[in-house]
This record gives structure tokens, C-alpha cells and sequence, in this order.
């Protein structure tokens, strides 16, 4: 499959914190004045629009499940962000959240695959194998490879883990990297 064949069918799967967010260090994001933005992300984000016919987060959140933050925290948190991709010409089509404890092995925790086939049950047009997952962890690239996504490693922070480079495909310091990759690989396949 080429990079842009049937683009406008193409998926994008995103993590959320550490990838579209600065990760809260032993903690988690429980409001929106805590959420900040990533360097680059809103202009990333609205590259993507033009690019991909779906936008899905899919974040294990279980700062719920130890009753640090309630679902309607990470809601309103998530509404926030969706607004201010919007305002800078970007969008997000739904956003999916697991709030069970790692220990639980919940289908819908990363790297199971169940907020991915929750999304295709929302938005039917989903087709994995026109899909790509961008994430910062072991667990977002093993949820891109059970699904036969395209695996894309941001590695904005320091890596907490060491990935195998079977794991990805490709790999970006951030979102905007990303993004500018895809614009330029456009350029040069519209020029040929």
C-alpha cells in the first residue's frame, strides 16, 4: 500500500498524553487548565484534516479507576481539547478512553483493541488496514500492529521504554513532524 493510496478512506488513531499533550509526570490531566498543548500539535492537527477522512483519540485513562478523576472530568477535558483543535482549523471525530486500572485487562485498555472497534462501530467507514496509529508507548504501537495499522512513534519525551523498531514504522519527535512528513511525501507523489 502506497502512503496516500485511498487517502480519503485513511483513519488516524491518536494517543493522547505525551502525543497530542505534555504528560502530567506521576499524575494525570483531571482538568482543563491542567491540559497543555504540545509545541506544534493545533498546526499538526489541522494538516491532518486534510489528510485523513477520520480523527480518533484513544487514550487509557485510569486515573479513574484509582478515583483520582471522575469520567465527566476526563469528558470535559476532552471537550476542551476538541475545541481548541477546532479553532485552529483542525478536528478530532470522537475520542475514546479506557478508565480501568492497568491490573484490570480491560478489551478496551491499550494495547487491546477495543476503543479502535468501538470507533469503527460509531464511524462504520473505518478500515484498519487504511489506518495509522500515532502514539509514544509499547502499548499504542502493539494496538497498531494487532490491527494491521500503520505504527507511528513520537517520541516528544525522553523514551520511558525501549521499542523494538518492528514496533513502528515510522518515527517522529512530535505531531508536526508527522505532519510535515505527510505533506511532503504528498508533494513529491503529486509531482511524479
Amino acid at each position: 500500500m502506497s502512503l496516500f493510496s485511498d487517502s480519503k478512506k485513511a483513519t488516524l488513531f491518536l494517543d493522547r498524553d505525551g502525543v497530542i499533550n505534555r504528560r502530567v509526570v506521576d499524575g494525570y490531566v483531571t482538568h482543563p487548565d491542567e491540559l497543555v498543548i504540545l509545541r506544534g500539535v493545533t498546526e499538526a492537527m489541522a494538516v491532518f484534516t486534510s489528510f485523513f477522512q477520520r480523527i480518533i483519540v484513544v487514550s487509557n485513562q485510569q486515573g479513574v479507576g484509582k478515583g483520582i478523576m471522575t469520567s465527566g472530568a476526563v469528558h470535559r477535558v476532552h471537550a476542551y481539547l476538541k475545541e481548541r483543535i477546532a479553532r485552529a482549523g483542525g478536528r478530532i471525530d470522537g475520542i475514546y478512553f479506557c478508565p480501568a486500572l492497568e491490573s484490570e485487562n480491560h478489551p478496551w485498555r491499550k494495547p487491546s483493541t477495543g476503543m479502535a472497534l468501538a470507533a469503527q462501530n460509531d464511524f462504520p467507514e473505518i478500515e484498519f488496514s487504511h489506518a495509522w496509529m500515532a502514539g509514544d508507548s509499547r502499548s499504542d504501537m502493539l494496538f497498531a500492529r494487532r490491527l494491521n495499522m500503520r505504527a507511528v512513534f513520537i517520541e516528544t519525551e525522553p523514551t520511558r521504554e525501549t521499542l523494538s523498531p518492528d514496533l513502528f514504522d515510522l518515527r517522529f519527535p512530535s505531531l508536526l513532524a508527522f505532519a510535515h512528513f505527510l505533506q511532503n511525501e504528498q508533494n513529491s507523489t503529486s509531482r511524479l
